[in-house]
């Protein structure tokens, strides 16, 4: 017996010199379910091969070499869900799916998954699937995004590749996947509870009950604790045996028989019928949550052996003793070079370089370009001037016209038009499939999103309120914008996100609907945000950010102000100074280029949206004092060009910044900094924002945000005209 053997290795080793395995729950043959004797020895090597990585990770770690000990011990059964799925079927990997990746492997030629994820928990350069920015279970070549600490985040975006799938077959368009492919998704029993992958399992349950193709497996690895809170008894089949719209499986993952049944049914099931199926494989976890996670702290010793006693390993080697004509000599010359080869390459690998500078790190944030997508435009253009909700409602069907691959999606979007009528008549025009009415829930229709682009489409969604998004905000964060950075570039979701926002409704919502909340978007690395404050305007931002998703694959968010949707004046009513000519389908207004009005030196009012308005109209009180002034529109709220702002400001000789977000991490603080960086002054600058308040419901609605009067008042004492 090896003298560093690890508790369970040791278990393992004793079993092996006694030739004594447990029997598994049922006596099923590999005749029975169709599986050929060869089959299961080469399902058990993949079996080893994950549980000598999670001993070599622990070693690595140990030694200062290793970087990640989350290990896929005891839930090496998943091996056999891979056997039954096609390597092109696209796979959502819960992290302890190592076995599952390694059994995939071996369909697809030119593999070697020993050494890669080796590679990704030493953090290598090399790592073929991030670079060495992350352990990931990710491969381009087996059709595997990667999936980071996959607490049911993963899910929503499984269902949105499970509804592209037949979406792009509808609208005859090629894409990452096949067609008739089966999407397969991997989670435990803790994670299901999350209200992320409730609302998943929801979406797509409630999408197949309508009769919409849904090809998912989601793949339940049931250990039955999560890190040290304990799963309750048959509470996850009770939860899913009855779900309607999607099948209920269940299976043994300590054997691989009974596994690789069930999951050739439900593999069946999803592919011919096109419905999602819940397969709930029972297995155990070993060796605790992770390596610094001490089990005996909340585990009883008698459990913990119980645990042991029930190894995947232990159950399949007794197959191969019954199955597979394997002696006990066999077993053994399988598990140690299984174990030998592994210890070799961990020896390799840990020698390859690792990232050492910020510009490797970030070098795939930002994702390849592609050749785009636009068709010629042959339309008309409407020179007639209108309001911010009519040109972005114009603008959307053009788009629709030019890209065949676009796709909309949120609530109410569809039959109503969207609750301020922006994507009116979209529906009747392009369809129900391509103007989609999801359910009410944004983590879904994020996740959707997410699905649709990681598929070869390009989504345009809508969250109907600023306020809605914080529930789901992680969809954008912890998926949308990190899958180019974890996956070396090799797979993007590029998307654009349209959110109603910001304040000034008059008479409506208060907080829910009057959201000033915009620095969890301004602080996403690769994210860009923008916010037209014109029609125009509009027009050119999101054409700019369709480009940007079909030629640079980016994900782009445009907050619109709900406030301008409908306003059509400036100074007076009737007056129709805020309605603009549709510019056109060429016109695109590219990141980090400023807005302008007036060429006045004395003073540069510094603003985006809303503030935009409300300085045009402060500035015919300021200019009727005399003071000689310009307007700035920042237009797009992250990657800010400073030097362009710096630029624009250096002849005037104060710079008042107006910010109707809240003054603690609002874009004015960065907008300071910036300039004071470049040699502005400190004396030369001033800020005017928001409240550090929610917004109020009823004629206080705008008592804490900017106002033109405020505007007036800021100014005047920045130029020491205060008693003008």
């Amino acid at each position: 017996m090896s003298h560093d053997a690890l508790p369970q290795e040791q278990r393992f080793l004793e079993a092996l010199e006694r030739d004594a395995w447990p029997d598994p729950e049922q006596a099923l043959t590999p005749e029975a379910v169709g599986m050929a004797p060869e089959a299961l020895v080469e399902l058990y090597e993949s079996q080893l091969m994950s549980r000598h990585l999670d001993l070599a990770a622990r070693r690595l770690q140990a030694r200062g070499e290793g970087f990640y000990t989350i290990g896929s011990a005891g839930h090496e059964g998943n091996a056999a869900v891979a056997l039954a799925l096609r390597p092109d079927d696209p796979a959502f990997l819960h992290y302890r799916d190592a076995a599952f990746f390694i059994q995939r492997a071996r369909r697809v030629p030119g593999q070697n998954p020993l050494r890669d994820l080796l590679l990704s928990f030493a953090a290598c350069a090399e790592d073929p699937i991030s670079g060495g920015r992350h352990k990931v279970l990710g491969s381009k070549a087996l059709a595997i995004p990667p999936q980071t600490s996959t607490i049911a985040s993963h899910l929503p975006k499984a269902m949105g590749t499970g509804h592209a799938l037949a979406l792009l077959r509808r609208l005859g368009l090629e894409g990452e996947w096949s067609h008739d492919g089966v999407v397969l998704c991997s989670f435990g029993d803790a994670s299901f509870n999350h209200s992320t992958a409730q609302g998943a399992l929801n979406a797509s349950g409630w999408a197949a009950y309508q009769g919409l193709p849904m090809p998912v497996v989601w793949l339940c690895e049931d250990n039955a604790i999560g890190i040290s809170t304990p799963t309750p008894q048959g509470w996850v089949a009770a939860s899913m045996a009855a779900r309607p719209g999607i099948h209920y499986l269940a299976c043994d993952g300590l054997d691989l028989l009974d596994t690789w049944r069930a999951a050739s049914e439900a593999v069946r099931i999803a592919r011919v019928r096109r419905q999602p199926v819940f397969l709930h494989m029972r297995c155990v976890r070993l060796y605790g949550h992770a390596g610094s996670d001490a089990q005996q702290a909340y585990l009883s010793p008698a459990r913990i052996q119980a645990d042991e006693g029930r190894d995947p390993l232990l159950v399949g080697a007794g197959l191969l003793r019954r199955h597979a004509d394997l002696d006990r000599e066999g077993i053994a010359a399988l598990y140690h070079g299984v174990r030998e080869r592994v210890a070799s390459l961990a020896e390799e690998v840990i020698g390859r370089p690792r990232l050492h500078s910020a510009a490797q790190v970030m070098a795939s944030i930002v994702p390849p370009a592609r050749s785009g997508r636009a068709q010629p435009w042959q339309g008309r253009v409407d020179a007639a001037p209108d309001t911010l909700a009519r040109r972005l409602n114009q603008a959307l069907e053009r788009l629709m016209t030019r890209y065949p691959h676009l796709v909309m999606a949120g609530e109410d979007i569809g039959r109503k038009g969207g609750v301020y009528g922006v994507t009116q008549k979209l529906q009747a025009r392009f369809g129900a499939h391509r103007v989609i009415d999801t359910l009410l829930d944004e983590q879904s229709i994020l996740g959707l999103g997410i699905g649709l682009g990681q598929s070869g489409l390009v989504p345009i969604l809508e969250i109907q309120f600023l306020a809605y998004l914080h529930n789901a905000e992680d969809q954008l964060r912890g998926e949308a914008a990190t899958l180019s950075f974890f996956s070396s570039g090799q797979y993007t979701n590029p998307m654009v996100v349209r959110i109603a926002g910001l304040g000034y409704q008059k008479g409506f919502g208060g907080h829910f609907h009057n959201d000033n909340a915009i620095a969890v978007l301004r602080d996403i690395p690769g994210l860009l945000v923008a916010c037209p404050s014109n029609g125009a305007d509009a027009v050119g931002l999101l054409q700019e950010a369709v480009r940007l998703a079909d030629e640079e694959q980016r994900v782009v968010v445009i907050i619109e102000p709900i406030a301008l949707y409908h306003t059509r004046d400036l100074h007076a009513e009737g007056d129709g100074g805020w309605c603009f000519a549709d510019p056109g389908p060429e016109h695109r207004l590219p990141v980090g280029e400023l807005g302008r009005w007036g060429e006045g030196r004395e003073l540069a009012i510094l603003t985006y949206g809303n503030g935009v308005h409300l300085a045009r109209q402060a500035a015919a009180t300021l200019e009727a004092d005399g003071v000689a002034l310009r307007v700035l529109d920042l237009r797009w709220l992250t990657a800010i060009d400073h030097d362009a702002v710096q630029a624009a400001v250096a002849d005037c000789g104060r710079v008042l910044i107006v910010d109707e977000c809240r003054r603690t991490g609002s874009v004015s603080e960065e907008l300071v900094t910036g300039l004071v960086e470049r040699g502005v002054p400190g004396e030369r600058l001033a800020r005017l924002t928001a409240e550090e308040s929610f917004i109020p419901l009823g004629p206080a609605a705008t008592a804490t945000l900017p106002s033109v009067a405020s505007i007036v008042e800021a100014a005047r004492a920045l130029l020491g005209r205060s008693g003008a």
